[in-house]
């Protein structure tokens, strides 16, 4: 039966079927169990390298068992907002490690990165303010962008002058400009230039707000972020992260001074119109800060992998976007070329992901990889292997056009 609906707009529906019954369709695969680095999908183990679990510790021990026995202890939910009766003591103890992790006055955690986002930015910005956005910036940024009562104004992809000129142009014309730019890209694993970016807000006196969804915990000492990597942690006015990368569960954490966060905490409306994280997700996210503060192998490990494959990837000639962090995309270029590479990495062994337009522009489709503190010299190994087969298989470009 079709429904009146989809009727109108069957364009996009069109396309996945003629994928799926061609077998290409690279979306919603059903993983069947997982375990460290490797996953079962189809009945057949899969290096993954398609994840955000950059330091590996869904499965840790130390984290598995704090989740555990917050379920025994507060329940599965807490069927509320924090702002009436969803507000658990632990919530305020994780804010508290965080804000002590980060370097910053205080924390506020959200049920989700992208509901951070949306009501932290819809309340900082106001009718009479303006957003200047990285134009590489995130989908949740652009959403929070629609849901703001300001303005927004795009500067060229990491590029300083062109924030330089934006700057100027409007910072006579609002009552606050706020720079939003991601710490780092989560396509192309670049690095914004936050440094740079802090030497431009001082000039014209703006505020810089940072989604480091992919930094926190990653980059800097300990993982403290893109903030802590460039030395300017109190410089940056607010700093976002998200739980569903490094630290392994679902939600969001904005820090910043102890006022500011007290105002996002008061006019945030994802915040207050939102049941607040579960004490299992709550419980993970504290015990990753700890394992992360007391095991000293995790960041070398990670970054002797991100290394270790990176060579690789430019030995056999693939173009990876010069990313520096553990996100390394592998361009491909055609569309249809990026879901049959996918489909012969996962006959092969191996799960990744393909970026087609428009998340990317067209003709420039890519596979996004990225690697973990858990993964094994062997398993990289086996990657390298597949992916040599599959650049002569389809004869992938090794320079980006």
């Amino acid at each position: 039966m079709t429904s009146k609906f989809v009727g109108s707009n069957s364009k996009i529906l069109e396309k996945a079927n003629l994928l799926k019954s061609n077998n290409l369709y690279p979306f919603f695969r059903a993983i069947e169990a997982s375990e460290g680095s490797v996953i079962t999908f189809d009945n057949k183990d899969q290096i993954m390298i398609g994840s955000n679990n950059y330091l590996g510790l869904t499965h840790h021990p130390h984290v598995v068992e704090a989740s555990i026995k917050a379920i025994e202890k507060y329940g599965t939910g807490c069927t509320g907002s924090r702002f009436l009766n969803g507000n658990l003591s632990i919530h305020e103890e994780l804010e508290e490690k965080l804000a002590n992790y980060l370097g910053h006055e205080a924390a506020l955690c959200f049920s989700t990165g992208m509901q951070t986002n949306l009501g932290a930015l819809s309340a900082i910005c106001g009718p009479r303010d303006c957003m200047i956005f990285d134009s590489e910036n995130h989908a949740s940024l652009i959403d929070a962008s629609r849901l703001a009562l300001g303005a927004t104004f795009k500067y060229k992809h990491n590029d300083m002058e062109s924030l330089e000129e934006q700057l100027a142009a409007n910072v006579n014309r609002f009552k606050n400009v706020v720079i939003v730019a991601d710490g780092v890209f989560s396509m192309t694993g670049k690095i914004l230039k936050l440094d740079k970016v802090i030497e431009l807000a001082d000039k014209y006196g703006a505020i810089v707000y940072v989604d480091d969804a992919h930094g926190i915990g990653v980059m800097g000492e300990k993982g403290r972020g893109t903030m802590n990597h460039f030395g300017v942690t109190e410089k940056v006015d607010f700093n976002m992260g998200t739980f569903s990368k490094s630290f392994a569960s679902i939600g969001g954490v904005l820090s910043g001074t102890k006022e500011s966060i007290d105002y996002v905490k008061h006019t945030a409306r994802s915040f207050m119109f939102s049941a607040s994280m579960p004490p299992s997700a709550v419980a993970t996210v504290g015990a990753c800060v700890d394992v992360i503060m007391s095991d000293d192998t995790i960041h070398p490990r990670l970054w002797k992998n991100v290394e270790f494959i990176r060579n690789g990837f430019k030995e056999i000639g693939f173009y990876t976007y010069e990313s520096e962090t553990p996100i390394i995309p592998v361009f491909i270029g055609d569309d249809l070329k990026a879901m049959q590479v996918t489909k012969f990495l996962g006959d092969m062994g191996v799960f990744a992901t393909p970026v087609l337009a428009p998340a990317v522009p067209q003709g420039e489709a890519l596979i996004r990889t990225s690697y973990m503190a858990s993964h094994s010299i062997e398993e990289l190994t086996k990657v390298l292997e597949v992916f040599k087969m599959a650049k002569k298989e389809f004869d992938i470009p090794g320079i980006h056009h």
